[in-house]
């Protein structure tokens, strides 16, 4: 099956940035893919970088834009994964993955599990965790396992996607670098967030996709040094083969190849969901083991 990994930037405001995100859905389209996945949060910048109640003002135009995207997904015939800033009542947001099948009806959405709240990620101020647990959406190409940038640090999520019956691990993602970090700093975060994703594609004997914004954007409020986002967009198969890498400044529409029967010679060969010791396992529900 191909896919498309949509890699860009913020292009300044909301239009300009979702006039490129429709040129690249276009692309994939008559590239001959079935399946487009966007970026983290793709409408806007990444306002996270501060606690601003502004921001919240980003969500007001929440039901239109669901309209917008279930339109291009019926218009160019692909499922889409969506990343919106979810307005679900007043006062109540989540970052929510939508997932457009093919003829432009909601396939499933996703709300972000693990909520960061780091230096210039401060998305605890913006988002309530999510409540619709880890639950593959069904679509015309398969059971997709979607989940969100800071989740991807979490092998219970991945392995919860993986047993309910997820075919594809998929990431849609806001990481960069801050400026100030050294250059050894900075590879070290890249190639951690490579290799513990990579892993989960391995422990799961699932294709994992993860598509991440490029660009530096700063923090508004002035305080903070602003972000730049590192790219690295990625496929790996399901033995955690690297099939696809994108660079760190590139914007892109980059049409992949994926094998989803791989995952079921794996599994025969290597049965780690076989061998699971579920008997012993109780004190993974627990916070810390003191």
């Amino acid at each position: 099956m191909k896919i498309a990994l949509l890699q860009q930037k913020f292009h300044g405001t909301k239009e300009a940035t979702i006039s490129k995100t429709c040129e690249l859905v276009q692309k994939a389209k008559e590239g001959g893919a079935k399946l487009a996945i966007c970026q983290e949060l793709h409408q806007s910048e990444y306002f996270c970088q501060s606690e601003n109640t502004d921001f919240f003002d980003l969500a007001n135009d929440f039901d239109e834009d669901l309209k917008f995207w279930s339109k291009l997904a019926k218009k160019y015939e692909l499922v889409l994964v969506t990343s919106l800033f979810e307005k679900r009542a007043t006062g109540l947001y989540h970052n929510t993955a939508f997932v457009f099948e093919k003829d432009g009806t909601l396939a499933g959405k996703y709300r972000k599990m693990h909520i960061p709240d780091d230096p210039q990620f401060y998305e605890k101020f913006y988002f309530c965790p999510g409540d619709l647990g880890f639950e593959p959406i069904q679509t015309s190409v398969g059971r997709l396992g979607v989940l969100i940038c800071w989740d991807q640090w979490y092998p219970e999520a991945a392995r919860l996607m993986a047993l309910a019956g997820a075919e594809i691990l998929i990431y849609p993602t806001a990481i960069g670098w801050f400026d100030s970090d050294s250059e050894d700093e900075k590879q070290r975060q890249l190639n951690a967030w490579k290799a513990v994703q990579r892993g989960h594609s391995v422990a799961n004997g699932l294709p994992v996709v993860a598509v991440n914004r490029v660009g530096f954007e700063p923090d508004s409020s002035g305080v903070g040094e602003g972000i730049r986002f590192w790219g690295n967009s990625f496929v790996y198969g399901a033995q955690g083969e690297e099939i696809f890498c994108a660079d760190s400044q590139s914007e892109g529409c980059f049409l992949v190849k994926i094998d989803k029967k791989r995952s079921e010679e794996l599994r025969r060969i290597w049965p780690f969901l076989r061998d699971r010791r579920i008997d012993a396992y109780a004190n993974l529900t627990k916070r810390f083991l003191d």
